[in-house]
């Protein structure tokens, strides 16, 4: 008796130009650029986003896109549907403060319009990002994001990679992207390390009401422990509303964390310094470790390290996800100059060597910033002080600064 034969089993293959593992902020905005830009596109994520403000893994912080950020933005196609939540950043207030109550002991203000004519900046919540992207985006030619399913393992080879999912499907792409957090499974797969320094702080962010105007300022308060910042929202039931980022040694900020509104209420406004009268939270309170995370390459065979999968940084000067922007805009130009040797090694190298400059150089300035704000050394507060007022004070220092915040160094 003859059996007849079976054909042997493979899991199911697909093709496309471009892999994005990591469906947050920064992956589905590089699944939108490289899909407006001609190239089959997948992302992936293993779990769905989070799109309101009220569930308990909510993104409660916000996000300062600058003007190279809207840019990208507009041209990839998403800015229109982004803008109707946006709040104009027209200038940043730095306030230096001491003891505690605060003292004011200087401020100074930045105007977005000393180097444009706009606002430097365009400020969201993230969980609002999260929630206009993923309508967004799907409309995007050349676009598949794939919730529910991630990154499982990666086979490379000087002509493609092959990823398999999750889910048992293989993946054969030109360029696999790396957007997938601090914690990356791409970027572990292609052997590449980091380098972490911490800080022993914790940073709170959330949402609150307050009694006086911001003015689309948004607002950095310094003292030891770390900054106050304050970005402004819309209002919210009629009141003036900042989302706020405060960092502080963490023990303390674990006990804000727990703290009960009513006091909290009361000594965040007295850490305010009173610019903006009684302070309300308005929102839940999230918590997350202040470190800085530098990984040691951008770029393995046909891999490309990109957002917080390549750099942490302290929530300082938004340069966090807009320094995740400058590398998808960098990688991007590479892959249209390079489209009949997309993901190959010249590509990679190009990227890998102007970002880690930029990042590195960016990562020692917010490092060394946060060290000083942070300090409670007298000699330290003394130098944060006469730093505020020379950065300010000097007009062609102080457009160099602004400059260099918008963009790569």
């Amino acid at each position: 008796m003859i059996m007849p034969t079976q054909s042997p089993s493979f899991p199911p293959r697909e093709t496309v130009d471009v892999l994005v593992s990591g469906g947050g902020i920064a992956g589905m905005i590089a699944a939108a650029a490289f899909g407006a830009s001609g190239f089959k596109t997948l992302m992936i994520d293993p779990t769905p986003p989070i799109t309101s403000g009220t569930e308990d893994r909510s993104d409660l912080r916000s996000t300062a896109f600058l003007r190279p950020a809207r840019d990208l933005f507009a041209r990839i196609g998403i800015w229109e549907a982004l803008a109707p939540y946006a709040t104009p950043l027209e200038a940043l207030r730095i306030v230096d403060t001491l003891g505690q109550p605060s003292d004011i002991r200087a401020e100074r203000q930045f105007e977005g319009r000393e180097t444009g004519d706009e606002p430097f900046g365009w400020n969201f919540l993230n969980w609002v990002i999260r929630r206009e992207l993923l309508k967004a985006v799907p409309n995007i030619p050349n676009v598949d994001m794939r919730y529910g399913t991630g990154f499982k393992s990666m086979l490379t080879r000087t002509n493609e990679a092959i990823v398999t999912l999750a889910d048992g499907t293989q993946v054969r792409a030109k360029l696999v992207v790396a957007a997938d957090g601090r914690n990356s499974p791409v970027r572990e797969a292609a052997g590449i390390g980091v380098k972490t320094t911490r800080y022993g702080q914790k940073s709170l962010a959330f949402t609150a009401t307050h009694d006086l105007p911001h003015h689309n300022v948004s607002t950095e308060i310094y003292r030891e422990g770390g900054p106050f910042t304050m970005v402004p929202l819309p209002d919210i039931d009629g009141k003036p509303a900042s989302a706020i980022v405060w960092m502080n040694k963490g023990p303390y900020a674990t006990e804000l964390l727990a703290m009960e509104p009513e006091a909290f209420n009361a000594v965040m406004t007295t850490r305010s310094a009173g610019l903006f009268g009684q302070l309300t939270l308005a929102s839940g309170r999230a918590i997350f470790p202040i470190i800085t995370q530098v990984a040691e390459r951008l770029s393995g065979e046909r891999v490309a390290v990109i957002a917080e999968a390549a750099h942490v940084l302290p929530p300082i000067g938004a340069q966090g996800l807009n320094t995740s922007l400058n590398d998808l805009g960098e990688l991007l130009a590479l892959a249209e100059t390079h489209r009949t040797d997309l993901g190959g090694q010249v590509m990679l190298d190009a990227y890998a060597k102007t970002r880690h400059r930029d990042i590195t150089a960016r990562a020692k300035v917010v490092d060394l910033f946060n060290r000083v704000t942070r300090s409670e050394s007298d000699i330290l507060q003394a130098l944060r002080l006469l730093g505020l007022k020379a950065v300010h004070d000097v007009k062609p220092l102080r457009h160099g600064v602004m400059k260099a915040g918008l963009g790569p160094i």
